[in-house]
C-alpha cells in the first residue's frame, strides 16, 4: 500500500477513534488501540504489513522516554524522594514477588521469570495520569501518590531495557554477558561526558541565530542521534533518549526543548499505541480465552491488593487508598516495549509475549470499569452513612466552609490571633492532605442542615464562605441566610456573576477572586513602565473605586445581557474620562 495512503488512514482512525474513547470515558490510549484493531490484520485489514508501522511508531517511545529523562531533576526528585524512592519502590518491588512466582511455576525459567515480574508491576503512565487529570484527581492525595509511583516505574524501565539486549542466549538458556555490560557502561559514560560538556553550547550557538526551526531541528537530532548511538553498540534507542533527556534535565532550554518534542511525542506515541492493537493476536483470544482472562483477572487483584495495602501504610486513608489502587490495577504501555525487546534478545517466547500483551490490553480496558466501580461504591457508603465527620460540641464564633487556599489563609490568620474557628470541606483527599499540616477540618457538605447545625451555626457570629464552585457556594449561602439569618456571612465569589447572584441572597461583603491580587499587578506594571508609585497607586485606586460603584449601580440589571453589554462600554468610556480629568487636574 502506498505510504501517503496508509499515513491518511492512520490518522484518520485516530481522529474517529480517539474522540468517541474520551467521550466514553475510557482514555486516549484504549481509542488508539481500538483504532489499530480495526484497521489491522484482525480487523477490516486496510493495513497487513504491522512492522513498517512499528518502525516508526518506536520513534514515540523514544520521545517519551526522553521527556521522562528530563523530570530527572536531582532538586524535584529530592523533594519527593520519601514518596517516588519509598512508596515506588515498595510498589515495584512488592508487586513483582506474586507474579514472578507464578511466571516461574509455569515457565521453569528464573530469568524470563524476573523480567515478566517487573515487568507487569508496571502500571501505565499514559492511561493513569490521563484518567486522574481528566476527574481533576491529579492534585489529590492519591493522585499524588499515583505520580510518584509512575515516575519511579518509568526510571526503572530504563533498566530492564538497558539489561534485555545483554542477557544472551547459551543452549537455550538465558544467560548475562560480562562484558556487555562492561561496553553499558562505558558507552553511557562516554555519551554523559559528551553531552554534559557539548549540548548546552550547541544550543546557544543555534539559539542565538534566533531560527526556531533549527532549534526544533537540532532538539530532534540529540534526541535520535543519542538513540542511534546506543542502537548501535548493542542497546536500546528508549535508553539512549532517556539518557539525552537526563543529560538536559537542567538546562537552560528545557522548557523550549519540551515544548518542541511533544507534538512529535504524542503522535508518535499515539501510533505506537495503533500499532500495538493492529498486531494483537486475536486467534490467541479464541484459542486461549481463558489463560489469558486469568492473568489479566490475576495481574489487577495482585495489583489493586498491593497498592490498597501501600496506600494504608504510607498514611493514606482507606478512601484515598482505594481510589489509588483503582486506577493503577493495569499493564503498562512499556510491557508491549519490553515484551518486543525480549523477543527480538531470544529472551521471551513470541508466543508468551503475545499473551501477556493481549492480557495487558484487556487490564487495561477493564481499568475504566474499575474506577467506575469503586467510585459508585465510595458514593454509596457516603450517603448510606451520617454523611459528615462527628464534631466536638463547640461555641466557636466563626465557620469556614471551604478549606481550599483561601479558607487556609483566613483561618491561619484568625489561628495567629488564637480567635476559635470550625472548618469544613466536602473533600476527602482535601480534608487528608490539610490536616497533615496539623489543621482540623471536618468533612461534609456545609449546605447540609444537620451538618450546619453540628458545626455550632445558631451559636456561631461569622460564617465564612470560601467554597470554590459557584453552584455549591451559592446552595450554602442560601441554607445559612434562610436557616441562621443572625449569621453574617462573608463571600468569596469566583467573578462578577456569582458576585451579583450572592448580593440577590442579601450578601453584602463579598471579595472577588484575584480582583485585589489582580490590582496589585496592575500597579506594578505601571511602576515598571516608569510611571511614579504615587500616581500608579491613585490610577489602580480610581479604577477599583469606580469598578465597585459600578458593580452595585449594575447589580438589578445583571440578567439583562444586552443592557450590561451597553453599560459595560459606557463604564470603560467614563473611565477614560476620569484619568483624563486626573491628568488635567495633575497639569
Amino acid at each position: 500500500m502506498n505510504f501517503l495512503l496508509q499515513a491518511a488512514l492512520l490518522f484518520a482512525a485516530a481522529v474517529i477513534a480517539v474522540p468517541i474513547a474520551k467521550r466514553l470515558g475510557v482514555g486516549a490510549v484504549l481509542g488508539y488501540l481500538f483504532a489499530g484493531i480495526v484497521i489491522g490484520p484482525w480487523g477490516f485489514r486496510f493495513i497487513a504489513n504491522v512492522e513498517d508501522v512499528f518502525h516508526i511508531a518506536e520513534l514515540g517511545v523514544v520521545f517519551l522516554l526522553f521527556l521522562v529523562g528530563m523530570e530527572l531533576n536531582p532538586k524535584r526528585l529530592w523533594v519527593m524522594r520519601r514518596a517516588v524512592l519509598g512508596l515506588g519502590c515498595a510498589q515495584v518491588f512488592v508487586t513483582s514477588i506474586p507474579i514472578t512466582l507464578l511466571a516461574y511455576l509455569y515457565s521453569k525459567d528464573l530469568v524470563v521469570a524476573l523480567l515478566i515480574g517487573t515487568t507487569l508491576a508496571l502500571s501505565s503512565t499514559a492511561f493513569a495520569l490521563q484518567a486522574l487529570s481528566e476527574k481533576r484527581q491529579l492534585n489529590t492525595r492519591h493522585g499524588r501518590a499515583a505520580f510518584s509511583i509512575l515516575l519511579l516505574q518509568d526510571l526503572a524501565v530504563v533498566p530492564l531495557l538497558a539489561i534485555i539486549p545483554l542477557l544472551g542466549v547459551d543452549d537455550g538458556v538465558a544467560s548475562f554477558s560480562w562484558w556487555g555490560l562492561i561496553r553499558t557502561l562505558g558507552v553511557i559514560t562516554v555519551v554523559v561526558l559528551a553531552g554534559r560538556y557539548i549540548v548546552h553550547y550547541l544550543f546557544k550557538i543555534i539559539a542565538d541565530t534566533g531560527v526556531k526551526e533549527a532549534f526544533t531541528a537540532l532538539s530532534l537530532l540529540i534526541v535520535l542521534g543519542t538513540a542511534l548511538l546506543l542502537e548501535s553498540v548493542g542497546l536500546s534507542m528508549a535508553l539512549g533518549a532517556f539518557l539525552a533527556g537526563v543529560l538536559l534535565s537542567e538546562s537552560a532550554y528545557r522548557h523550549a526543548l519540551q515544548a518542541d518534542i511533544d507534538p512529535f511525542k504524542g503522535l508518535l506515541l499515539g501510533l505506537f499505541f495503533m500499532a500495538v492493537g493492529m498486531s494483537v493476536n486475536f486467534s490467541l483470544l479464541t484459542d486461549h480465552a481463558l489463560p489469558v482472562l486469568l492473568i489479566a483477572l490475576a495481574l489487577i487483584v495482585i495489583k489493586f491488593t498491593v497498592l490498597l495495602g501501600l496506600g494504608r501504610a504510607f498514611g493514606l486513608s482507606w478512601r484515598s487508598s482505594t481510589s489509588l489502587a483503582a486506577f493503577l490495577p493495569q499493564g503498562g504501555e512499556f510491557a508491549f516495549i519490553i515484551f518486543n525487546v525480549a523477543v527480538a534478545a531470544f529472551v521471551l517466547p513470541q508466543s508468551i509475549a503475545e499473551l501477556l500483551i493481549l492480557a495487558v490490553t484487556l487490564t487495561m480496558a477493564l481499568t475504566p470499569l474499575i474506577v467506575l466501580g469503586v467510585e459508585t461504591l465510595q458514593s454509596n457508603r457516603k450517603r448510606s452513612t451520617q454523611g459528615f465527620d462527628q464534631m466536638p460540641t463547640t461555641d466557636k464564633r466563626v465557620i469556614i466552609a471551604g478549606f481550599g487556599r483561601v479558607g487556609q489563609i483566613v483561618a491561619r490568620i484568625l489561628a495567629a490571633k488564637k480567635i476559635g474557628f470550625t472548618a469544613l470541606d466536602n473533600s476527602p483527599g482535601q480534608v487528608d492532605f490539610v490536616q497533615r499540616f496539623g489543621n482540623k477540618v471536618y468533612y461534609g457538605d456545609a449546605s447540609r442542615m444537620d451538618l450546619l447545625r453540628s458545626a455550632g451555626a445558631d451559636k456561631a457570629q461569622l460564617f465564612v464562605l470560601t467554597i470554590s464552585d459557584a453552584e455549591s457556594s451559592l446552595q450554602t449561602a442560601e441554607m445559612v441566610s434562610r436557616n441562621f439569618p443572625h449569621l453574617r456571612i462573608i463571600a468569596r465569589a469566583r467573578d462578577r456573576k456569582h458576585v451579583y447572584q450572592l448580593m440577590d441572597l442579601g450578601i453584602s461583603q463579598i471579595w472577588r477572586d484575584t480582583f485585589y491580587s489582580s490590582l496589585k499587578m496592575a500597579e506594578a506594571t505601571l511602576q515598571g513602565l516608569g510611571l511614579p508609585r504615587q500616581e500608579s497607586s491613585s490610577i489602580v485606586e480610581t479604577f477599583r473605586t469606580h469598578d465597585e460603584h459600578r458593580l452595585h449601580a449594575h447589580h438589578e440589571m445583571h440578567n439583562d445581557e444586552e443592557r450590561m453589554i451597553y453599560l459595560a462600554k459606557q463604564s470603560a468610556k467614563e473611565l477614560e474620562e476620569l484619568f483624563d480629568e486626573d491628568k488635567e487636574d495633575a497639569v
